[in-house]
């Protein structure tokens, strides 16, 4: 599933495209994608000019003029793919396509179909079911050590499991909660109630830094993730840990003959990657 780099990645991708131009045309193909599609929706959206772009979690927000939001959630394979209007032949898996008076043509290609599109009064945003429970976004003013202390206050749960929980950090997803448990020092087996003072400060750091490391690099390019502009983003080549089991992780001075370089376990169903050596 794209994380929040990936999203943020297309967010900036599409807003030179997007922003200020009018939709002319929308082709929907199909009634759903994980939930229906809202009753019109191509009618709805014909015609509306996009005022911004921005993102909530993983959500991508795209405001338009008439006070109405479209919000779209790229689900575990959906892509937002830029091109020109009869240009390649559609897919079979392009579900939505959007046309601007500019000529471009975006886009939305979801197999598994558990993407998401809604049309939200813009003014009710923050209450629509999807978004009001989210924790603050790790890269806003609201997130530091403090605020991230208070939030794991007696949470009797690993913390890799806490920072995975949306109402705690908004958009955090398993390969950076990984990267930033590695950079803290922390092991993902730690309860979460115990990460306070400087442990909070150390992780509310290394969430923010690896986010933005990776928004530089552009994404990590999974196996269904496209950048909007169809490149594919590459920080997985800056992985510490993650999918790394059995490597040496940066500054390791350890014997992994005796130790086994960095480890795999299974929580809650995910892969975990950490360094038993470096993180406690």
């Amino acid at each position: 599933m794209p994380e929040l780099p990936e999203v943020e990645t297309v967010v900036r991708g599409l807003r030179p495209h997007l922003e200020g131009r009018k939709l002319v045309r929308v082709l929907q193909r199909r009634p759903d994608l994980r939930f229906p599609l809202p009753k019109n929706f191509a009618a709805r959206l014909e015609g509306r000019r996009v005022l911004s772009i921005d993102r909530r979690a993983k959500y991508i927000l795209v405001r338009l003029d008439g006070e109405e939001t479209l919000l779209c959630h790229l689900g575990m394979s959906g892509r937002l793919v830029l091109g020109r209007p009869n240009g390649v032949p559609l897919d079979a898996h392009d579900h939505v396509v959007f046309e601007t008076e500019a000529g471009t043509e975006i886009r939305f290609n979801d197999a598994r179909r558990f993407g998401v599109m809604d049309l939200v009064a813009s003014d009710g945003l923050a209450a629509h079911k999807l978004l009001c429970d989210l924790g603050p976004e790790p890269l806003g003013n609201r997130f530091d050590g403090k605020s991230l202390a208070t939030s794991l206050e007696g949470r009797r749960t690993p913390i890799k499991a806490a920072l995975l929980d949306q109402k705690v950090v908004a958009g955090l997803g398993n390969i950076y909660v990984c990267e930033a448990l590695f950079y803290a020092g922390l092991s993902p087996r730690r309860q979460a109630y115990t990460v306070q003072g400087g442990r909070a400060e150390r992780l509310a750091w290394a969430v923010r830094d690896v986010l933005r490391r990776a928004i530089d690099a552009g994404g990590s390019s999974l196996r269904d993730y496209v950048q909007a502009d169809g490149e594919l983003g590459y920080f997985q080549h800056q992985w510490a840990v993650y999918d790394c089991e059995g490597g040496a992780c940066p500054g390791c001075d350890c014997d992994r003959r005796k130790r086994g370089g960095i480890r795999r376990l299974v929580q809650s169903g995910r892969s975990t990657f950490y360094c038993p050596t470096r993180q406690r």
